[in-house]
């Protein structure tokens, strides 16, 4: 699972006996699914997740960065897998890959820029003290002078929720500042219209040349300067900004003038409704070296039996983040990522050899590699741009990204509970091993929108991810959140993170049988799951409606 964001782009719940004790769900037809899948027998080896998990978190395969050896290693061994299993092919012509073109930026020297006020004087902005600029994807040596500087808010379009920051506002040839986050009336909890996807969207939409991130909080943007001059990765070709950036509250208000506080104070409580004229214009002059890494996404598929151009998709990202720039105290410089996302992956490959085994799929089922995930989500970003298989027509997501390593718990734990009915089916399943589906634990987190089910969502597509379960069995929240917070800490992104003889696979096998069971009552359904009515993610997948009558 990654710490950063993409830049990107109905089954109801059904009937069975046995799970008379679940939350109560609108019934509808369609029940032969789902009691196909209650019959189905899935065997999941604890022995077969670590053999995978040793040789994907060895040292051989350095960190499994895109591009690298152990990019070419983590392939090969998945082909042979999947060809052992006997599965197809998923890419295009008959291929195992779908290439994704990576670019990555590094800062070529600091930008300048400067902005002018309506009294025509210019006033230098410092890199790093008063601003930070990126170059977007379309060209890394990016020079405009006195663009328009617009504030919008926090840049958000919801006409469900009653917020609109925009209008009728064109941004032809403009700079457009935007609030991170979201309105507080949305929630504490991080939501989809707070994310720089959305954001991005929207100002390109309106034609846009630059984004640029007003951050009103020290500590953000102190972590905005601090990554300024980091290498950072992109897809080629990504839709994005000419170019992006950050301000702080210091230099907005220097540029839009003392009545700005009150402009900013009233974008925090309602919609604008119409872009705000900063009555400044902007010039920047960026030059950052690029570099092309090519990587890919490995798909396998087993066709489905009645309608085969239907899909659901099971997804895990094989990529880690390679090697570190210094060992540490015993010479240790690779960052093996065995739980992430080493664990995984391999739970990808056992849910395939369970279909393998077990009843037909109507719907093709697809299983789905990405790269890249953990520089930004790029791989899931470009499948989702550019689909090997329409997005319209893919019911359903369920995305493995860190198996639970942890004794049995009567939670399982899902990122961003309540936004799809993927979790009413679940929830059924889960009642039958007496559990019961509960969000993370940590909502404020936004991990919804930090692993690769999220460019399915935004996609439209609905989209589930598990996470690790807290309330053990023996011993409750009490043993279980010092447990997974104190795994957390020794092996999330940490050079400890290699494999080890010692897991406990209880739970992780609880939940591959769980997921298994979702995604055979999905491709058995001739029923789409949708989202649930608050969810962020409606309106794009009702845009394609028709697509699936």
């Amino acid at each position: 699972m990654t710490l950063r964001r993409s830049p990107l782009i109905a089954i109801a719940a059904l009937v069975l006996a046995a799970c008379a004790s679940a939350p109560a769900v609108a019934p509808v037809a369609h029940t032969d699914a789902f009691a196909t899948a209650s019959a189905a027998r899935p065997q999941f080896s604890a022995q077969n997740l670590s053999d995978h998990i040793k040789y994907l978190a060895s040292d051989e395969l350095e960190g499994r960065f895109p591009g690298l050896i152990g990019e070419r290693l983590t392939l090969a061994y998945l082909q042979r897998q999947y060809e052992t299993l006997g599965l197809e092919p998923g890419g295009r012509d008959g291929s195992w890959l779908q290439p994704v073109d990576l670019v990555r930026f590094r800062p070529e020297r600091a930008p300048t820029a400067t902005w002018t006020g309506a009294d025509g004087v210019a006033h230098p902005l410092v890199s790093g003290e008063d601003i930070t600029l990126r170059a977007g994807p379309a060209d890394p040596v990016f020079k405009i002078g006195n663009a328009p500087l617009v504030f919008a808010g926090y840049g958000v379009v919801a006409p469900e929720r009653g917020w609109d920051d925009y209008g009728s506002t064109d941004l032809t040839g403009k700079v457009v500042v935007v609030l991170r986050g979201q309105p507080a009336v949305m929630g504490e909890d991080p939501n989809f219209y707070g994310s720089s996807t959305h954001k991005t969207q929207e100002a390109l939409e309106r034609g846009a040349v630059g984004v640029i991130t007003l951050q009103t909080d020290d500590g953000r943007w102190r972590r905005s300067v601090g990554g300024a001059t980091r290498a950072q990765m992109t897809i080629k070709g990504a839709k994005d900004a000419r170019f992006t950036g950050a301000i702080n509250t210091q230099t907005a208000t220097a540029i839009a003038g003392a009545g700005f506080a009150d402009v900013l104070a009233r974008a925090q409580t309602a919609g604008l409704g119409g872009a705000f004229d900063m009555n400044a214009r902007l010039s920047v002059d960026i030059a950052e070296t690029t570099e092309v890494i090519h990587s890919n996404n490995l798909l396998a598929k087993i066709p489905g039996t009645q309608r085969p151009d239907e899909y659901v998709i099971y997804s895990a990202h094989w990529d880690h983040v390679g090697k570190a720039s210094q060992p540490d105290a015993n010479g240790d410089d690779i960052y093996n990522g065995a739980w992430d996302n080493a664990s995984g992956t391999a739970g990808l490959i056992e849910m395939a050899r369970a279909f393998k085994t077990g009843p037909a799929p109507e719907r093709t089922v697809v299983f789905l590699h990405v790269t890249a995930e953990e520089q930004g989500l790029l791989g899931s970003e470009a499948y989702a741009a550019d689909p090997v298989y329409p997005l319209a027509k893919t019911a359903a997501n369920i995305n493995i990204d860190m198996l639970p390593f942890t004794p049995a718990t009567r939670d399982v734990a899902v990122f961003g509970v309540g936004k799809s009915e993927l979790e009413d089916i679940l929830g059924r399943f889960a009642a039958v091993q007496g559990r019961v589906v509960t969000g993370d634990g940590y909502p404020e987190e936004g991990f919804y929108y930090r692993s690769d089910h999220f460019n399915f969502a935004a996609g439209g597509v609905p989209a589930l991810m598990p996470w690790t379960g807290r309330d053990f069995i023996k011993g409750g929240i009490a043993e279980g959140k010092p447990y997974y917070e104190g795994q957390m800490a020794r092996y999330y992104h940490q050079l400890s993170d290699e494999w080890r003889a010692d897991y406990d696979f209880t739970a992780a096998l609880q939940n591959l049988d769980l997921l298994y069971r979702l995604g055979l009552t999905v491709a058995d359904s001739t029923d789409w799951p949708a989202w649930k009515p608050t969810a962020e993610f409606n309106a794009i997948r009702n845009a394609t409606a028709d697509q699936r009558r």
